[in-house]
């Protein structure tokens, strides 16, 4: 375990962050693709949300990761209300790339262009009710290097003139991750890692160019909470009820895979150790992967965002229940 595991370095860049922050997706709200497949989680209710931020800050969370097509704006104006005066107490990361009608909360495509990154950010200070992101992501995690690589140039630019502090890409491809890596500004790689879908080769790359690992689906999409295991069907309007080809875990979406099921319930006793819940035992598996982790777990409620914040208090995985784990997935 590291002596000082509670924060991050934010790559090269000076920034600290806690070592666990929280993801907006959930908050956003429905949203879809206009072909009607559900890109949220489903209903949530506004208010719970902006208190629930509001808590998190209380409780010494201060990273918090949204998207502008996430609701189709919706939550980056939630997280702007609910930071309002205490702005500079948080650090704020978002991500471009993706094309949406707010009035509708519909994705319409995406656009890689360099010209549009400026619009795309200026839209998203708009909503969010700041001069400046702390960490500007790219989100779309196939598109080609040599237009990444002008992104990149493009995101210096924006570094420079105060609009953002650092950028990264979202994605899965480490080759690409470091194409955005060579730039000075580079901070980061959005990525997933959970305990049952690591992420060797990224990790290595956050380590050999100086990157904070950005983790997002480190409880699985909701399978290390224990919540599906009763097998019922997502409720309409949640992605997890039509998932894409990207989203394992949820088969053809009448609920959770059983084989995932049956990995999580032999990983319970591990991660339930030391009076943990599940969930806290993931994203300690997540902290014990590496010192450069920053798990971005998402949250609907107070009461999440509490036990979210509450595994702080466990710290990481030991060295041996990390054995233990690989022990009962045969790693």
């Amino acid at each position: 375990m590291e002596t000082n595991w509670t924060t991050r370095a934010l790559g090269r860049t000076g920034i600290e962050v806690g070592a666990l922050g929280f993801g907006c997706w959930a908050i956003g709200g429905e949203w879809q693709s206009a072909d009607g497949q559900p890109l949220g989680w489903g209903t949530v209710d506004d208010e719970e949300s902006v208190r629930a931020i509001r808590r998190a800050l209380d409780l010494g969370v201060t990273f918090f990761d949204t998207a502008d097509t996430y609701g189709a704006g919706h939550s980056e104006r939630l997280l702007g209300r609910a930071l309002g005066k205490r702005r500079a107490d948080a650090v704020i990361a978002t991500k471009w790339g993706n094309v949406f009608d707010e009035d509708t909360r519909t994705l319409n495509g995406s656009d890689d262009s360099p010209a549009y990154v400026r619009r795309a950010l200026t839209a998203s200070l708009r909503r969010l009710d700041t001069e400046y992101v702390d960490l500007y992501q790219f989100h779309l995690a196939d598109a080609d290097p040599v237009r990444a690589a002008e992104l990149r140039d493009v995101c210096e630019e924006l570094v420079r003139e105060g609009l953002i502090r650092t950028y990264a890409w979202s994605t899965d491809d480490p080759g690409r991750a470091a194409v955005f890596a060579e730039g000075p500004h580079c901070a980061a790689v959005q990525h997933s890692l959970n305990v049952l879908q690591d992420a060797p080769d990224m990790l290595r790359l956050c380590e050999e160019a100086g990157l904070a690992s950005v983790n997002r689906s480190p409880l699985a999409m909701g399978l290390l909470t224990g919540k599906h295991a009763d097998g019922r069907a997502p409720e309409a309007g949640d992605i997890r009820s039509r998932p894409p080809a990207w989203l394992q875990g949820f088969g053809d979406g009448s609920g959770a895979d059983r084989e995932w099921l049956h990995r999580v319930e032999a990983l319970r006793d591990v991660l339930t150790s030391d009076g943990r819940t599940l969930a806290q035992g993931a994203l300690a598996w997540v902290w014990a992967r590496s010192p450069r982790t920053v798990p971005i777990p998402g949250f609907r409620s107070v009461a999440q965002a509490e036990q979210n914040a509450g595994a702080r208090e466990k710290g990481p995985l030991s060295a041996g229940q990390m054995d233990e784990v690989k022990r009962i997935l045969g790693r």
